[in-house]
């Protein structure tokens, strides 16, 4: 019998994505951010969050989405990648839901613009809900990593 596990649901756009609870520090309202020159494209910068410096990728960019203007419920998601917090600018981050792990199908090849190796997989809540699970040690890629722990206070 497989397990349930909670997931934090978040948008970007129109699609709904997921992140296992165990992996997300804290959900913080957008703040100032600190531009760090020589980075990537949608690494924004970094915030001091209680007094940790934290680099934030906006999840947008990351994937080729259009970047979108933010809002009163735009958020950034900290997790906790590789003992690394990285924050994640997302649309709006408001549902926390119990998932079976055997309701999780593996991705297709391309979801949405987003290539597979982003994705966890698909979960299928109800008849017409898809949430996209991240695979969060590819949406940050090891060149990057490196990257981000320079960054890092």
């Amino acid at each position: 019998m497989a397990e349930d596990i909670k997931v934090i649901v978040f948008k970007l756009g129109s699609e709904e994505y997921g992140i296992e609870v165990e992996k997300v520090q804290t959900i913080e309202r957008m703040m100032p951010i600190t531009r760090v020159p020589k980075t990537y494209s949608f690494i924004k910068g970094v915030i001091n969050l209680r007094g940790v410096v934290i680099p934030v990728i906006d999840l947008r960019g990351r994937f080729g989405i259009e970047e979108a203007d933010h809002t009163d419920q735009t958020r950034i998601i900290i997790v906790n990648v590789n003992a690394m917090e990285v924050g994640f600018i997302v649309d709006s981050a408001n549902d926390v839901i119990d998932l079976n792990r055997d309701s999780i199908d593996t991705p297709p090849e391309v979801v949405g613009g987003i290539r597979a190796k982003y994705l966890d997989g698909v979960a299928k809540i109800g008849e017409e809900r898809l949430l996209i699970m991240l695979n969060l040690n590819e949406v940050l890629n090891k060149g990057e990593i490196v990257q981000l722990e320079s960054l890092e206070g």
